[in-house]
């Protein structure tokens, strides 16, 4: 558990998780999984140059065909990982709780960068 100051002086008690918006979902693909792998792991790397104005501290560490990432965007910690299956990617991250307002988008737009990505 995790303390967290609020206003006028009471403290509320929560979990990290608690705090954040899960993101899941799936992309299909028809390449070779070690093609599809390759690919994913670029577009990783692209990200962080594209978006390195708002994006820090990005990690990722793979083992085999999944990775698990983790980066801060504008002051907020987003996480999770990527398997590469052989006919799909699935992505399963943790957003802040701040952007679950916003998650029918960044929902689209990843779906959208994946499918032309693993096209």
């Amino acid at each position: 558990m995790k303390s967290i100051p609020c206003h006028e002086g009471f403290v509320a008690t929560s979990t990290l998780e608690a705090k954040m918006a899960k993101l899941n979902m799936a992309v299909s693909h028809r390449l070779r999984q070690d093609e599809a792998i390759t690919r994913v792991r670029t577009l990783l790397g692209e990200v962080k140059n594209e978006f390195a104005d708002r994006i820090t501290d990005l990690h990722e560490e793979w083992n085999g065909n999944t990775g698990k990432f983790s980066f801060s965007a504008m002051g907020f910690s987003v996480s999770g990982t990527l398997t590469v299956k052989p006919s799909e990617v699935e992505l399963s991250g943790n957003l802040p709780l701040a952007a679950s307002l916003f998650k029918g988008k960044i929902e689209s737009a990843i779906r959208e960068r994946a499918e032309t990505l693993l096209a």
